[in-house]
Order: C-alpha cells, then structure tokens, then sequence
C-alpha cells in the first residue's frame, strides 16, 4: 500500500503507532487533519496513513480515490464477505508495519473513518490484541459480534445526524459489547453528520489519554491479594 503520510517522531524511536484508515473513496492524505491533532498530543508517535489497496470503482472517482472493498451492490451479506476478504491483507501490513518500526501490539492503535472505521472494527474481532486501541469514526460493524476483543479497547465515534451510517449502529455496537463483557466507550456529536470532525477527533484523543482499560483495571486488582474483581470494579463510561 502507498503510504501518502508516515510521519516519526522527530527524535529517538517511536512509542506508539497510530494506524489511519481513510474512507471509500478517499485517500490516506484525507486522515492529515486528524494525524495532526494526535501528532500534537503525542509527539513520540508513528503516524501512517496509507491508501487503500484498490482504486475507487464508482465511474464518477476523482483520480487517485480508493477504496479497501466495493459498496457496488453491496447489502448486508455482502458487506460481511468483502470485509473479511479485505481483511488479511490489512492484518499483514499492520504486522509488518509493527516489526518495521519496532512498536509492540499494545502501544498500536488503529483509528479509521467510515469503511476505514468498519475495517478497523473488525480487525479487533479478527485479530483480538494485534493493537491496544480501536477507534471507530462514523463507523459500524460488518455483522453484530459475537464475541468481544478481550485484549482491545474500542472507543466508537458517531455524530448524531450521519446519513450514511446512521449513530444507532455506534449504539447497537455498545449493547452488544457491553452484553459480552467487551470494554468499550461512545461518544455522539449533536448534529454532526458523516464526516470526521474536531469534535470527534478531540474526543478521541480524550478518551486514548483519560480511559483505562477493563484489563488494566483487571491486572490492577487481582495483583492484590484477597481482593476480587468483578465488573463493577471499573468504568466503562
């Protein structure tokens, strides 16, 4: 995959690695705004926004879109067998992007925006642990899970008035996790429709620094003697 942004820290090695999944029909150039606003917050971080794989199939692209699966004719079950096509490639890439830059699962986060976001979310499904994070832009699932990530965070990111992916599928996704103990947060904007917004994106940054996650909550309290855990020994705002 052509890599349009892969911005390192400007000294030492990095500490994160923050993978941005552009949307059908966009590029990874798309996902600047948001790298920027993260490369602000966390200046030891790799960013990489790279373009999906096949070119946009819609006639009307402008040059240069792309796409990670085709949404011609697409329906439910379609949508389920393309994205898991979609999926092997992108696992590999994040594996070899890993060991390029010697950055560890649990540092990785993995944030996409719309099919980006979509993919995204199945990448913890299909490869629970391969990153820390999961961060989900105007997004859904491919099909409702059946299980939850248990060595990965996802934080959902939805505007309320999104035509395209309608937020219920962000509320859907967080019962359904929450029923399968999964750790999981949601955050709406009033009135934001599809598109990746500041709102969202410094929501996001909020919840990467300020949410601890279930396992470390977990980790935490069982390393002290004769104290139990249980699911209400932590937040899952």
């Amino acid at each position: 995959m052509q890599l349009p942004i892969e911005w390192l820290p400007a000294q030492g090695a990095p500490e994160q690695l923050m993978l941005l999944l552009h949307g059908v029909g966009s590029s990874g150039a798309a996902m600047a705004p948001l790298a920027q606003a993260l490369r602000a917050e966390f200046p030891q971080a790799a960013l990489l926004a790279p373009d999906a794989p096949h070119a946009f199939d819609d006639p009307a692209a402008a040059p240069g879109a792309r796409q990670w699966f085709s949404v011609q004719g697409i329906d439910e079950a379609s949508r389920v067998e393309r994205v898991q096509a979609a999926l092997p490639g992108l696992l590999d890439w994040i594996r070899q992007t890993q060991q390029r830059l010697g950055v560890g699962t649990a540092a990785t986060a993995i944030a996409g925006f719309s099919q980006g976001g979509i993919l995204a979310l199945e990448t913890a499904l299909a490869a629970d642990g391969l990153a820390g994070r999961v961060l989900a832009f105007g997004a859904r699932f491919a099909q409702p899970p059946q299980q939850a990530p248990r060595a990965t965070t996802l934080h959902l990111f939805h505007g309320s008035a999104d035509p395209v992916i309608p937020a219920q599928h962000a509320r859907d996704a967080l019962e359904a996790l929450a029923a399968l103990n999964g750790d999981a947060t949601m955050d709406i904007a009033e009135g934001v429709g599809h598109v990746l917004h500041p709102v969202l994106a410094q929501r996001a940054i909020f919840r990467l620094r300020n949410h601890i996650p279930a396992r470390t909550w977990a980790a935490a309290m069982g390393a002290v003697p004769g104290l139990p855990v249980s699911d209400s020994d932590h937040d899952h705002d």
